[in-house]
């Protein structure tokens, strides 16, 4: 008997290591996340459009209100991951349709507006790896086409209407999931600024400084190959 208690007592003694490693070891991450990816994403936007006007070629000292709206946007992306331990880089791009528009209301005499119509960027990402779970930062350049327009009268039909293509930078955050190997969701918050550009509406007679920007929250759904 008491070599039997003997031979128990070191067996425990043996497995007890082993199990108390077994508990305070950290789970290792098994999702890897590099690979190319391609998705579509989808989301609502809120801009935010300052307008000084001129006399055609002259300096903006008038003021009318911003031309403020916000509205629906939606289109693709295609990136690479690179995963390190659980540090993730990479690189993505994306082009989106949209219909985020808003004006000032009469504010300088006329109604002026700006239209967002399509708008792209191309950034970086780093973000941190919980197995399948990735938060990450995003930024880098953005560009969008866009039109500032003119209404003749208060209801009335649009009098003028100038596009242009705008060059700026975009900042934003955001959290994705791997719910299968190859499938993704996503969700992101991001903000853009596509910088000032003149545009004339010579038929009315003036000149506007046209500086878009846009906050946006997006979701996405992503297949990793």
């Amino acid at each position: 008997m008491k070599r039997l208690l003997l031979a128990s007592a070191l067996s425990a003694l043996t497995l007890t290591p082993v199990l108390a490693a077994d508990v305070v070891a950290p789970i290792a991450s098994v999702y890897d996340w590099s690979g190319f990816y391609v998705g579509l994403q989808a989301g609502y936007g809120w801009s935010r459009v300052d307008q000084p006007y001129a006399n055609v070629g002259g300096p903006f000292i008038f003021t009318q209100d911003d031309a403020d709206g916000n509205g629906w946007l939606g289109g693709a992306h295609v990136g690479y991951n690179k995963q390190f331990d659980s540090w993730v880089l990479g690189l993505e791009g994306d082009f989106e349709a949209s219909n985020i528009d808003g004006d000032d209301g009469g504010s300088g005499g006329h109604i002026n507006g700006f239209e967002f119509k399509w708008l792209g960027s191309v950034r970086g990402r780093v973000g941190y790896a919980f197995d399948r779970v990735l938060l990450y930062g995003t930024g880098g350049y953005a560009f969008m086409r866009g039109s500032a327009y003119a209404v003749e009268g208060f209801g009335g039909a649009t009098a003028e209407s100038n596009s242009a293509t705008f060059h700026g930078w975009a900042i934003g955050t955001g959290a994705e999931y791997a719910f299968t190997d190859n499938l993704t969701a996503r969700v992101e918050y991001r903000y853009t600024d596509f910088g000032a550009k003149r545009i004339s509406f010579p038929v009315n007679g003036y000149d506007e400084k046209i500086d878009p920007s846009f906050q946006a929250v997006r979701v996405g759904v992503s297949y990793k190959f």
